[in-house]
């Protein structure tokens, strides 16, 4: 498996998911109050442009326009990411 398989891999069964719930959450959350604190508006709105962002890569990979040190860094930073969220 390429770093750009692991790197689509991790950003569509794993970060976007992860994502995708935590928005669900903040919702939810929202919803119960009645309404949005300034916080949670400025939350909603960076984990909406991460997923922007993770769908933009994982088209950009299915085009073949991300050089193998681009995958390799980013699939580093995703995953250093993902190894301080689970700490």
């Amino acid at each position: 498996m390429t770093n750009a398989d692991r790197l689509k891999n991790l950003l569509e069964r794993e970060m976007i998911p992860d994502i995708e719930a935590a928005i669900d959450e903040l919702f939810a959350t929202i919803d119960k109050s009645k309404n949005a604190t300034t916080s949670q508006k400025e939350d909603l709105e960076e984990m909406r442009e991460m997923r922007t962002e993770c769908f933009a890569i994982v088209e950009e990979l299915g085009r073949g326009e991300l050089e193998s040190d681009e995958i390799d860094d980013l699939l580093e930073g995703l995953v250093d990411s993902k190894t301080d969220e689970d700490a």
